[in-house]
């Protein structure tokens, strides 16, 4: 599969290209008037207390991008349209109903152009990484392609136009409820057995292998869709990330607790070996029991709140699993909105309305909450996406740069005064400029091949939303 306007790799032969900014957070913390040289798409050396030579771009505040640790890039197609409310009482299960007739039409070159207009605005939206949680598989009619990794190049190939780094999470699905039921008719496009995974492993990494710094990881859906001895065999089949939903909806609990007596983080816990590989997506009714044990055992919690207020699912405790010491990023999920800034925003207005009262994700021995916030998700979503990165820029580390603008020109608030300005006031408008692998990808708040990737979009969901 081809595509309209790759961002193209880093150019050895030229000169190192300098930015300065006003402050900058590196891995040693913030500093003043920092001069970031840029080579071979590395960070390649970094000066502070320095004024900005006259090519330099310059910009107000520096901070390495975030990773978007879960992903349904095809779901940002079918933002708005399941909220129109039905006869009866919806809920997150009405919305997978539209989900599956949304499924039902799109084809390869629609899913990479879907793909390139959500990955743009994760660019624009303060995401450098995106892992892409990818269970859409299989032809219209349920068929494997002849190519079982024709989806996964879709992907790689939005990847490819856009510039975002890939964490690749290719997902094992089978069975529609817990104890190996069948799957439904309209999971046909998802679900494979574990000799069709393994070959769909294969294609995927083939499909990533030229895009720099792609990972490929495995994704088990969830408990539901797969058996005890599935998932054992699907986490043998990568040393890389291993993402799972889980206990996002009461009623899951609930048909978990019927099937197997115990609550689905539990099960896991008795079923795998869980560690530092796994991201726990949502694990939103989680018991104080099973945060103890995700905290102890490393796991990334995947939080997704603008998704999980959209869907009803419920707020997780996230004041319990900090106490216990456990880490988290959060994630755009079904896309409906994308926006690093705002993810965290209502990650933080949710606990306040769950907790009554303020700054809870903050460290509780007093300071910043977006600076907490952001340090926080930075080291969460690396390790969830299995990027080789730090909780702040530094040398040899790959340029992976978004820039803030100051408030109404005036001076950057500083240090993490201009986190929490970012996250809880002036929001998307304030990023200015992205980096990635040190190509600029993003101008003035803008994808730098936004037209093309628009118009793609455009004539993908026309054809798609005209079947409907």
């Amino acid at each position: 599969m081809t595509v309209d306007t790759p961002i193209a790799g880093p150019d050895t032969a030229s000169p190192p290209a300098w930015l300065w900014f006003e402050q900058a957070l590196l891995d040693t913390g913030w500093a003043r008037s920092v001069r970031i040289g840029l080579r071979n798409g590395l960070i390649d050396s970094i000066v502070t207390d320095v004024a900005a030579a006259p090519d330099d771009s310059v910009h107000a505040t520096g901070l390495p991008g975030l990773a978007n640790l879960h992903s349904h890039a095809f779901q940002r197609g079918m933002a708005g349209l399941a909220e129109v409310r039905g006869s009866s009482r919806d809920s997150f299960w009405t919305w997978r109903e539209t989900m599956y007739r949304f499924v039902d039409r799109l084809r390869p070159d629609e899913v990479a152009a879907i793909a390139a207009m959500a990955f743009a605005e994760m660019l624009e939206g303060g995401f450098t990484r995106v892992a892409e949680f990818h269970y859409l598989h299989h032809n219209i009619d349920g068929r494997p392609f002849a190519n079982p990794g024709e989806m996964a190049e879709a992907v790689a190939a939005a990847a490819e136009q856009t510039g975002i780094a890939l964490t690749l999470l290719p997902v094992f699905y089978a069975h529609s409820a817990f104890g190996g039921a069948a799957p439904v008719e309209a999971q046909r496009r998802f679900v494979n057995d574990l000799d069709g995974f393994q070959r769909l492993l294969q294609e995927s990494g083939r499909a990533t292998s030229n895009l720099p710094d792609a990972v490929l990881g495995v994704a088990p859906h969830s408990l539901r869709a797969v058996t005890g001895e599935e998932l054992r065999a699907v986490c043998g089949m990568s040393r890389g990330p291993i993402h799972i939903h889980i206990a996002e909806q009461v009623r899951e609990v609930e048909d978990c607790l019927a099937w197997s007596g115990v609550r689905p983080v539990d099960l896991l816990f008795d079923t795998v070996e869980v560690d530092r590989r796994w991201c726990l997506v949502h694990a939103t009714h989680t018991s104080p029991g099973e945060l103890q044990r995700m905290a102890a055992s490393g796991v990334v919690a995947g939080l997704c709140p603008i998704t999980e207020a959209n869907l009803g699912d419920g707020v997780f405790p996230a004041a319990d699993y900090l106490a216990a010491g456990g880490v988290w990023g959060v994630g755009s999920d079904s896309n409906v909105s994308i926006s690093a800034g705002q993810e965290l925003r209502m990650l933080e207005y949710s606990q306040r309305l769950l907790q009554r009262s303020r700054n809870v994700m903050a460290d509780p021995a007093g300071g910043s909450t977006g600076g907490a916030m952001v340090r926080d998700a930075l080291a969460g979503g690396a390790q969830a996406t299995g990027a080789d990165v730090i909780a702040g820029l530094g040398e040899g580390q790959v340029a992976d740069i978004i820039a803030l603008a100051a408030p109404d020109g005036s001076a950057a608030p500083p240090g993490d005064h201009a986190l929490d300005h970012w996250i809880f006031v002036t929001g998307d408008g304030s990023i200015d400029a992205v980096w990635r692998r040190g190509r600029q990808v993003v101008k003035e708040g803008r994808h730098v091949a936004r037209p093309d990737i628009v118009r793609g979009y455009a004539r993908a969901l026309s054809r798609v939303l005209s079947d409907a």
